[in-house]
């Protein structure tokens, strides 16, 4: 199996605490010497121990992480922090012991002290929401870019400062990677960060130790239900989000009835924005709900989208994205909100904007356009939700006269009860579906495949249907069905450079090999 583990971000030049003020600052119980030793880092795993860390063993599924106590201290761990079971299996491994309750609970208030997190001088930006929280991250970034500050931003995708970038494996990193992160950015003086914040992130513990600037939401649909009992558990996890220990402002998107009752429960100040389609789209029968900031489309493209944004006392900036659809026109409208809420002064939001032909932004997997300028358009996205897989179709249908040829397939061991709506849309958004394998896990392809089959000919029961378990071969499939002209969208894998089966990471990128078939069939 290949390494596919993605690096994190650390401080190059920590600045050491001591372990007896750790214990003082926290009041924990200790088992053997803290007088003389001092930290520089946190670690949760043995393997990514660097000496001078505190190594916090946490209970897990499978084994309890205190169990590696040992491998930590020969890797140069200067104590463990852990719970009380979890003193029992480190009590042989020479270190200090540090107890606490709750070690999960604890870990971003620690890591945070032990990082100096509170001293940071950077606007913190929390983007939240089923969908959309990558690209608004990513248009906070180029935006401040092009406003000349230093930014950074963690991701979905990626970890990045300036143009330093390491690729993600949480969308929210836990506490002791996102405050090393942190410490890292400050070193590079970076003055603004993005961060996208999952709502297992938030019920985890991965933000704590942090209060945000300004928090952002972007809307609430049919996703993570293996996580969550409901809907309505789902969003209680991110109103948590808008409360005075989480964040100092909120900017929200009120289009749904999530977001209107996000703004009117949540215990910050907050500011709204609704979004209007543009006019004679397969979305124009929406009707935006009163807001403070208004999105209207004017133009969209099968390249770009065009927009105007209105704010209170006659405020109006027009611009554009480099991405498809109207969603992201409300990605970037409330990226630009965020930044005004925060401070920006929207003049030179717009003079920048302006100056560049609107805002340079690139982002990874989202829709991205990665064929030429001859034949089908070829489209690699991340959403796999019902709800993005009709955003994006629905935006595809509005820039085409062509065909829509659509591949995907659902995660293993998640959230089963998205599976037949996503066939359902799928069948009835494209001109012709394959569906594939995507990332199967511990489940059986095939009964994963048939659930997707099954939706997709019960919505369009003469609809162009094919089963194709290969992804490789599946694209190949679609790209063989389009012509000039024709659009194919891959959805699904997006920024990923691997396929996950029976626990094993498979080297594979959907974005390289979408660019490997079109140099196939001659496209590029």
């Amino acid at each position: 199996m290949t390494d596919l583990a993605p690096s994190a971000l650390r401080p190059q030049h920590p600045v050491p605490r001591s372990l007896s003020g750790l214990v003082d600052e926290f009041e924990l119980d200790t088992r053997g010497d803290t007088a003389t030793r001092e930290l520089t880092g946190v670690s949760l795993s043995s393997r990514t121990v660097q000496p001078g860390d505190l190594f916090v063993g946490v209970p897990g599924r499978m084994s309890h992480g205190a169990a590696y106590a040992q491998a930590a201290r020969e890797a140069g761990a200067v104590a463990v922090l852990t719970d009380e079971a979890g003193a029992l299996l480190a009590a042989d491994c020479g270190l200090p012991i540090l107890i606490t309750a709750d070690v999960r609970a604890a870990l971003g208030t620690v890591a945070g002290w032990i990082h100096r997190t509170a001293e940071n001088p950077a606007d913190l930006f929390a983007v939240t929401g089923t969908n959309g929280k990558t690209s608004v991250v990513y248009l906070l970034f180029a935006i401040l870019t092009q406003l000349g500050v230093v930014a950074g931003l963690t991701s979905t995708a990626e970890r990045r400062i300036g143009d330093i970038a390491v690729t993600s494996s949480l969308t929210t990193p836990e506490a002791s990677e996102l405050h090393a992160l942190l410490a890292r950015m400050r070193e590079a003086e970076v003055r603004a960060v993005g961060i996208e914040v999952s709502a297992q992130a938030i019920s985890r513990h991965r933000v704590d130790g942090l209060i945000f600037d300004i928090a952002g939401f972007t809307n609430l649909s049919h996703d993570h239900l293996d996580d969550y009992a409901s809907m309505e558990e789902y969003f209680q996890s991110k109103l948590e989000l808008f409360q005075p220990d989480r964040s100092r402002r909120g900017v929200v998107t009120v289009d749904s009835e999530w977001g209107r009752r996000i703004a009117a429960e949540s215990r910050i100040p907050v500011t709204t924005l609704a979004n209007n389609p543009v006019v004679g789209s397969a979305d124009a029968d929406r009707r935006p709900a009163e807001a403070d900031w208004r999105m209207n489309v004017v133009q969209a493209g099968a390249r770009f989208t065009e927009f105007t944004l209105d704010g209170p006392d006659g405020r109006r900036l027009q611009t554009r994205v480099p991405l498809l659809g109207w969603y992201m026109a409300a990605n970037a409208a409330l990226a630009i909100v965020m930044l005004v809420e925060s401070g920006f002064d929207l003049a030179a939001i717009e003079h920048a904007l302006t100056r560049d032909g609107g805002i340079n932004a690139y982002i990874p997997g989202r829709a991205e356009l990665i064929s030429g300028d001859r034949g089908p358009l070829v489209y690699i996205d991340y959403g796999h939700s019902p709800d993005a897989f009709l955003n994006t179709l629905g935006a595809i249908r509005d820039s085409t006269a062509g065909r829509i040829i659509m591949v995907f397939g659902a995660d293993g061991d998640r959230d089963k009860t998205k599976r037949a709506a996503m066939g359902a849309i799928a069948a009835r958004g494209a001109d012709a579906v394959v569906i594939t394998d995507f990332h199967p896990r511990f489940e059986d392809p095939a009964t994963i495949r048939a659930t997707l089959l099954a939706a997709a000919r019960e919505a369009v029961p003469a609809g162009e249907l094919y089963e194709v378990p290969d992804p490789a071969t599946a694209f190949r499939r679609a790209l063989s069905l389009a012509a000039e002209g024709d659009v194919v969208l891959y959805a699904g894998p997006g920024h990923e450079n691997y396929q996950e089966v029976a626990g094993v990471k498979l080297p594979y990128s959907a974005r390289d090999d979408a660019r490997l078939a079109l140099q196939e069939a001659g496209w590029l």
